[in-house]
């Protein structure tokens, strides 16, 4: 009917209300997510150049043995230990980005930190803090934002599969990967709404986010734009 344009899943909920919902529920949990998780790794990132030494080489090797694991089966592990719920999830994505961030942020901060400026402002006796905070950081914010917009759409799948495999956010939440689990589960009951609708929702929003992260990589760097 009109009023149920998309059709009721199983229950006789209205699917274009729960894809709606859930789209709001899965968009807040990967923008936290990807907020969380590239912030601290900034953060770490800077300290890890500008402190270096075993600080640096201990970090660099914390972070190989995380990124050795897909990011799925990393926010997995992570949920089987600390219990699936809204704040854990976002946890949970927000450790499989923080390592990318801290070696995005690192590889800007190493060559920041020889510069005429910063190399002057340790000649006068800035402290490690007032240095990594005032002359390097602000420097990051750049690719900082290339890296929080280009990982958008990576949290988005990331969600989507945990909802999928029944590990993500618990029922009666509505998420877009939870739909489809709810799908595949009554796969005996053919029902082809519940399963197309979330999907191309999925992709859209992931395309969208794969355009955005490429417009604000063009707008800090042009010379990277067409290719």
């Amino acid at each position: 009917s009109w009023s149920q344009f998309l059709g009721t899943d199983y229950n006789g909920r209205d699917i274009f209300t729960r894809v709606v919902y859930g789209g709001r529920v899965s968009l807040q949990v990967s923008s936290l997510a990807v907020l969380l998780g590239t912030t601290v790794g900034a953060m770490w990132g800077v300290a890890s150049a500008h402190i270096g030494g075993r600080f640096d080489m201990i970090s660099q090797r914390v972070l190989e043995v995380f990124m050795a694991f897909p990011s799925l089966v990393l926010a997995m592990v992570l949920l089987v230990g600390i219990g699936a719920g809204l704040w854990t999830v976002i946890i949970a994505i927000s450790v499989t980005r923080l390592p990318y961030g801290v070696r995005v942020v690192r590889s800007v901060a190493m060559s920041i930190k020889e510069t005429d400026y910063v190399l002057a402002a340790q000649a006068i006796g800035v402290s490690n803090l007032r240095m990594m905070s005032r002359h390097i950081a602000p420097q990051c914010i750049a690719p900082f934002l290339v890296l929080a917009s280009a990982h958008l759409g990576v949290a988005i799948i990331i969600e989507s599969s945990l909802g999928f495999l029944g590990v993500g956010i618990p029922p009666p939440t509505s998420t877009w990967g939870n739909m489809l689990g709810g799908a595949v589960a009554n796969v005996l009951i053919p029902h082809w709404p519940l399963v197309v609708f979330p999907g191309v929702a999925i992709t859209l929003v992931v395309l969208g986010f794969n355009f955005f992260g490429d417009a604000v990589r063009d707008a800090f760097d042009p010379k990277l734009r067409g290719r």
